[in-house]
């Protein structure tokens, strides 16, 4: 008979980091979609109402660089603050773990041993894993189980900051070159064309990556993207009437 690997040895040899990278890039993944979506929402509005505005394709080609230059920049910074300061909390928080191991190493062995008690194991084998992970890294085990943080794959504030950036410029393109490449008449429709075809694509997406329901996650995407093209245009149909 073969022999099984323990309940012990079975559970240290879980892939746990494995299945934590793999989480952290469907979550960067989310937010690449994410910020393809907010360039092509943001950036579609913008061009449409400048274009209700005016006819001069020097004109919304300006303020469709602009619009794409400030929220691709915009997207950056407050991406790197906000990972910055996750960052920030993980290694405060590792701090306390690597020091409070060193003042009450008991203390945190039974706290280890209670989490996978609390897991369903037995008392026993849970003070056994306890120990034998504790012996080979005592830091990245209770990382693992207690704070759910890699300490050997913290979150990066630049990757971050150019991941946004990357997908918001790549988004805002779409848009941008919908609405200054076809004739005069052709500018319009051809933009909710592209966004909304654009918009799908980023729906069906983001649906399959949260496991939700895809036509309706599709549906509410495509409809934000037109009624905010829909505000900006009558705006600027306005504003252009008023300054005609």
């Amino acid at each position: 008979m073969a022999d099984h690997p323990s309940g012990a040895a079975a559970l240290a040899g879980h892939d746990e980091p494995h299945d934590h990278s793999y989480s952290q890039r469907l979550n960067w993944l989310r937010a690449g979609v994410l910020g393809a979506n907010d360039g092509i929402v943001s950036t579609a509005a913008l061009v449409i109402g400048v274009a209700a505005a005016t006819t001069d394709r020097g004109t919304v080609l300006t303020a469709g660089l602009a619009g794409l230059a400030a929220g691709a920049m915009s997207m950056a910074v407050g991406e790197y603050v906000s990972v910055s300061t996750q960052r920030d909390t993980e290694r405060a928080l590792i701090a306390k773990e690597t020091r409070e191991l060193a003042e009450e190493p008991d203390a945190e062995l039974a706290e280890l041993a209670g989490f996978y008690e609390a897991k369903g194991l037995s008392p026993d084998l849970a003070e056994q894993v306890a120990v034998e992970l504790t012996r080979h890294d005592a830091l990245a085990a209770h990382a693992e189980v207690e704070l759910r943080i890699d300490p050997e794959n913290l979150t990066n504030p630049w990757q971050a900051a150019w991941a946004s950036m990357l997908s918001f410029t790549l988004g805002a393109v779409v848009p941008l070159l919908a609405v200054v490449l076809p004739a005069q008449g052709w500018r319009v429709p051809v933009t909710v064309l592209a966004v909304v075809v654009a918009l799908a694509g980023t729906g069906l997406v983001s649906a399959r990556l949260g496991e939700a329901d895809a036509r309706r996650a599709t549906v509410r995407v495509v409809a934000g993207g037109l009624l905010a093209m829909a505000v900006t245009y009558g705006i600027g149909s306005l504003l252009g009437t008023e300054t005609g």
